[in-house]
């Protein structure tokens, strides 16, 4: 006698791709919310308020990932801290 689901079965489940409903109908309410609460400008309100919420939320929202065309590539900067004597220092916190 054999336990078990049976494993995979031909055509089961959704086909790949489709979104779920649930997180589809959530967006909605989402994107209707803040189109209500005042879309862009709420959120540079936000911005203000609540920078770490904010940036929390374009963290997520950003893709992972950024890819570039190999003929014109993405540029980006790489940013390093000045160096500051103790002078300097002591006056940026007065």
């Amino acid at each position: 006698m054999a336990f078990g689901n049976g494993g995979k079965r031909a055509g089961a489940g959704r086909k790949k791709g489709v979104p779920n409903k649930l997180t589809t109908d959530l967006k909605e309410m989402i994107l209707g919310a803040l189109d209500k609460a005042g879309g862009q400008d709420y959120l540079i309100e936000q911005s203000e308020k609540n920078p770490v919420a904010f940036m929390t939320l374009v963290g997520k929202v950003l893709p992972l990932q950024l890819r570039g065309d190999k003929n014109n590539p993405i540029p980006f900067v790489i940013s390093t801290p000045a160096i500051m004597d103790e002078d300097a220092w002591a006056n940026r916190h007065k």
